[in-house]
């Protein structure tokens, strides 16, 4: 089985080792929100954790995340994928990365520096900047530039042949300068011992009071030693979010490329544009992704399944052959098993459907087992829970459960067993046996109708 999935390449070592330090400590004022800036997800995972997993494929031997405010979410967030440097006071993103060299030590490697919210730099464009850095006229630093339909008020880069002779904020910068259109995207590489060699050296001679970190390029340049440009083809990669607005358009951007993947991988979207995947979903060959589906995170779709318009699916793990939907919902820990089926308005929640098991519609599974071939009718519930624990409820294969049947866990149904419709079954049911609970019906001959003619006398002598 063939499958497509957003995660990235395995790691493949560098030549040197490398530390990544991730610049978070801005405030992140603009996003008006409790939850740190870097947190807010894309495609239902943190910006942050996009970027630590790509700089992950190049195998660092530390990544370390530079933080102001917000230290203790940021903290839970990356465990111990990465160690935390404080800023504070903040006084500029050179002065950020200086707090990261009490972290390193005597790391005597290479420093990538990134921004916690640039999250969708490529692992090839890192790279990419890391080989140019021990390229044969061994550059101080490397910067990143990029190119975008408008430079507006980014600083530039003035190079030539691949090489910085200036840098220069846009404030700062002249007419001439202006009209470079190469961009600083502000992330950069250099060795250990020049980076913090060099900001040692960076002065705040500002109107911001501020150390800079780009100065770094002209302290270099004005040593006689070189800085290179490596420039990224896609202006996106380096855009930065700042802002509720930015955040959507960099979910709108992912969701395109996303889209745009599966179906180059042999996923059928009939309207790509109201599907809406997690960063981890897996989904394989001859899928077809009817309209208005969404899924969360933990997903994985085999080949030849069917999901119809308006399903929610999270957590689960759909073999070959299964149909979900349409309007159904699969919550964390669903499993449904060759050519299984869950119809409209069923949900499944922690529950295994077996090969060939069916739940056609108006269903809740929650905290069960199904066997094969069993077939659930309309209306069945699981009572999985009595408000404290929760319980398990086992159907055996080829059962049959009637229509608005209540399943009060703990209980077990046998194989080829019978459920009649309208039951509440609170003892285990054996294999084979029919069981049926309702209260005995009691039939009136006559009644309704003598009831219809009271009410219509009454109802014609109000009037009158």
């Amino acid at each position: 089985m063939t499958q497509s999935s957003p995660e990235s390449a395995p790691a493949r070592p560098l030549a040197q080792p490398l530390a990544i330090v991730i610049l978070a400590a801005g405030k992140g004022t603009r996003m008006k929100s409790d939850t740190h800036k870097v947190l807010h997800p894309i495609a239902g995972r943190p910006m942050l954790l996009h970027l630590m997993a790509s700089a992950a494929t190049l195998a660092p031997a530390h990544q370390v995340v530079v933080v102001g405010s917000g230290r203790d979410q940021l903290e839970r967030a990356v465990g111990h994928a990465a160690s935390i440097a404080v800023q504070d006071p903040q006084h500029g993103t050179g002065h950020a990365v200086q707090q990261a060299q009490g972290v390193l030590g005597d790391f005597d490697g290479d420093v990538l520096v990134l921004y916690g919210d640039v999250p969708f730099v490529r692992p090839e464009t890192m790279r990419a900047m890391l080989e140019r850095l021990h390229g044969d006229d061994a550059p101080a630093v490397v910067v990143l530039g990029f190119e975008p339909d408008d430079a507006l008020a980014y600083g530039r880069v003035i190079a030539h042949d691949g090489l910085v002779h200036k840098m220069v904020e846009f404030k700062d910068a002249t007419a001439a300068e202006r009209a470079c259109t190469l961009c600083n995207s502000g992330l950069l590489a250099a060795r250990a011992a020049d980076l913090f060699a060099l900001l040692a050296r960076v002065g705040n001679d500002n109107a911001q009071g501020e150390y800079y970190l780009p100065d770094i390029v002209n302290i270099a340049l004005a040593d006689g030693r070189r800085a290179a440009v490596v420039v990224t083809a896609d202006a996106d990669e380096v855009a930065g979010i700042n802002s509720r607005a930015e955040l959507a358009q960099a979910e709108s951007r992912w969701q395109d490329r996303r889209r745009a993947q599966a179906m180059a991988d042999g996923a059928t979207l009939v309207a790509p544009e109201t599907v809406w995947f997690a960063w981890d979903t897996v989904v394989g060959r001859d899928v077809t992704i009817e309209q208005n589906v969404v899924f969360g995170p933990g997903t994985v779709v085999a080949d030849h399944v069917v999901i119809h318009a308006f399903s929610h699916v999270e957590g689960a793990q759909l073999a070959s052959g299964v149909s979900v939907g349409p309007f159904a919902r699969l919550r964390p820990g669903a499993v449904l098993e060759t050519g299984s089926r869950v119809g409209n308005f069923v949900e499944v929640k922690n529950a295994r459907l077996g090969q060939g098991a069916k739940a056609n519609h108006l269903t809740y599974l929650g905290d069960a087992d199904v066997g094969a071939q069993a077939n659930i009718g309309a209306g069945t519930i699981t009572c999985n829970y009595d408000g404290y624990f929760k319980y398990r409820t086992v159907i055996g294969e080829r059962a049959f459960i009637g229509s608005n049947s209540a399943l009060i866990a703990p209980v077990r149904i046998g194989a080829d067993a019978i459920v009649a419709a309208g039951s509440a079954v609170s003892r285990d049911v054996s294999d084979g046996e029919l069981r049926l609970v309702r209260a005995e019906q009691l039939v009136k001959p006559g009644w309704a109708d003598r009831f219809h003619d009271a009410m219509k006398k009454k109802k014609a002598e109000r009037k009158a």
